[in-house]
Formats: structure tokens, sequence, C-alpha cells
């Protein structure tokens, strides 16, 4: 997205709307670095997160298929932030580049957050279930 836009969007970018208009600006190269930086910092603490999991998963059980489903989501629980901060950055590229603003951020993080609990709510109680499920199953053997 950044590479899309970087060459429509002017020389002093806003990234702050006060009731629809802007009232910041900041140059087009401090505005791309603040918003890569925290987009990489998200991407690395994912990687991170699934690297020192796997390097424990050599002491897990072999038949441990709880841990192997929950390993995902370690992985990609960095990625709510990351869609809300796309979002940001889609906001107000389109701004400055065409001048169309989208709804408003919080209405999408909102949005996220609530997706994000609902899938990863399912996500556990299922995870749950399975680790009951085998616990009754290794107490009956």
């Amino acid at each position: 997205m950044t590479a899309a836009f970087y060459s429509r969007l002017p020389e002093q970018v806003a990234y702050h709307f006060e009731d629809g208009s802007p009232d910041r600006w900041l140059s087009r190269g401090a505005f791309i670095a603040w918003l890569l930086i925290p987009q990489l910092l998200f991407t690395a603490l994912g990687y991170i997160v699934v690297r020192v999991v796997l390097l424990s998963a050599r002491y897990w059980p072999a038949d441990d298929r709880v841990m192997k489903r929950i390993l995902p989501a370690m992985g990609n629980m960095a990625g709510l932030p990351q869609a809300i901060l796309a979002y940001a950055m889609l906001d107000i590229f389109l701004f400055n580049a065409y001048d169309i603003k989208l709804i408003p951020l919080w209405i999408v993080a909102v949005i996220i957050m609530i997706a994000g609990v609902a899938v990863l709510g399912v996500f556990f109680f299922r995870v749950i279930r399975e680790a009951r499920r085998l616990r009754a199953k290794s107490r009956q053997e």
C-alpha cells in the first residue's frame, strides 16, 4: 500500500483530523516511517513468538494436539493491531492522494476487536474442549 501511494502523496501529509478536516501535518518521509515501523515491529513480534514457542516444542509430547492448535493463534495475534494500522494508513493515503475520507477509525477498530474476540473465543473454546476430551480419555486409560 505504501509503495502504491508514495508517489501520489504531497510533501506535507495530513495525518490527524478534527471534525473531518486535517489539523496536523508531517513530511512524507517521516509519515511513512511512522507507519511502517510499527508494522515491521508487529511482524517481528509475531515471528519471535512463534519461533520461541517452536523452540519449546521439542519438549512437548509428540501427540500434544492442543499446543499444535494454539501455536497458529499465538503468531497471528499481532494481526489485529496490524489490521487497524493498515486501515489508518489507507484512510490517510486516500485523503491525501484523492481527498476521500473513509468511516472513522474508531468504528473500524471496534469492529476488528469484536471480530478478533469472537474468532479467538471460538478458537480457544475448541482448544479447551479438545484438552478436556483428551484429559478424560487419558483418565479412562
